[in-house]
Formats: C-alpha cells, structure tokens, sequence
C-alpha cells in the first residue's frame, strides 16, 4: 500500500506533512499526522496503550487484569518532550486532534545489543487495526533511529502475541533467540526479542 503522507523527519521541530507524490511541498491534508508526542497528550495515547493491551492480550493474559488496567496509571510515567537522545522519544498518529496510535524509541536498553536502537513500543488502537497506521508509524520509528545513527535495531514482543509477531516479520524483524520474563504494569510477561537493520 502506498504512503497517502509523510512526515517531515527533522523530529526537534514540528512536522510537516507533504503528499508522496511531491516529496517537500506542503499540501492541505485534513488527515493523518504523525507528529512528535506532546505532554498533553499523555492521557490519550494512555488510552490506546490501555485499550490496546485489552484487545491484543486478550487470551495471554488473565481478563481481570486487563479488565482493571486504567489510562490514568498509565499517563502519569510518560516523559514526553524530553531532549534528552538517551529517553525515549514517541511519535503519535493524530488524526484530526484524536489520538489513534503511537511508537516510541531510543538507545537499546539491553546489555547485549549496545549500539542498536530499539523499538520500545508501537501501538495503534484497536479500532484502528489494519488501517495503515502502525506501517506508517514504524516507518517513522526506524526514520527516527537513523537519525541517531543506528544501524541496526532490537524489539521485544510479547510470546503468543501472533498478530504482532507476523507484523514485525513483514516489516524485516527476525527473531535473534534472545528470550525473557520481564514484569510490565506489575505482570509477569514472557518475551522474544527481534532484530532487524535499519
């Protein structure tokens, strides 16, 4: 499927969204835009994290703890805006001011992959699922690594999670054999890494 946008991909000013066909001149374009997250929208890419997590885990983990996962928790621990490379930096799909998914990155947290970026997160509401939106943002993502001088990147994907292992592999992922339990949002969760050159 062809890309109906683009984002300017200087990430340290605000973007400028172009149509594909005519790669630097700015369009109007009442769409999609993918744009560096702000901390204002801390409580609305919280909700699609949340309701993300409870439909894609569905089955992997237990209902109730699904069932009991709030924005609100979630919201509080998000630094966006923070210059730092080192941080993570997340990028948002707004469409008309709605918040439909995001991706954030930066340096490979992982004592073995030193030098690599990582994929640290991408998510895209559920009622969103298949629109386009998360090609685009891990587009944007592996664009974001590069600029910082990565070559090569590492992810982590939760074990069953079927649906995100066949989109990672689309995108070029392979698994590296690296495997984990790790405790996010106070649940213990099985994990296989991904790797892939950017």
């Amino acid at each position: 499927m062809k890309s109906l946008f683009h984002i300017d991909l200087i990430f340290d000013r605000p973007p400028v969204l172009v149509a594909a066909s005519a790669p630097r001149e700015p369009v109007p374009y009442s769409g999609m835009l993918l744009r560096a997250a702000r901390v204002q929208d801390a409580m609305n890419v919280a909700r699609v994290h949340v309701r993300t997590w409870q439909s894609a885990y569905r089955g992997l983990l237990p209902a109730a703890y699904l069932d009991g996962l709030k924005p609100e928790d979630r919201a509080a621990r998000y630094t966006f805006e923070n210059p730092d490379p080192a941080k993570p930096f997340t990028i948002v799909a707004d469409d008309n001011g709605l918040i439909v998914g995001f991706a954030s990155t930066g340096p490979a947290r992982d004592d073995d992959a030193q030098g690599c970026g990582e994929l640290y997160a991408i998510y895209v509401d559920p009622d969103r699922w298949g629109s386009g939106i998360g090609a685009e943002l891990i587009k944007a993502a592996r664009a974001r690594l590069v600029k910082l001088g990565f070559q090569r990147a590492i992810l982590w994907v939760m074990e069953g999670n079927v649906r995100a292992e066949r989109f990672y592999t689309v995108d070029g992922w392979q698994p590296d054999g690296q495997e984990r339990t790790q405790k996010i949002w106070g649940i213990a969760v099985n994990e296989l890494r991904y790797r892939r050159k950017l």
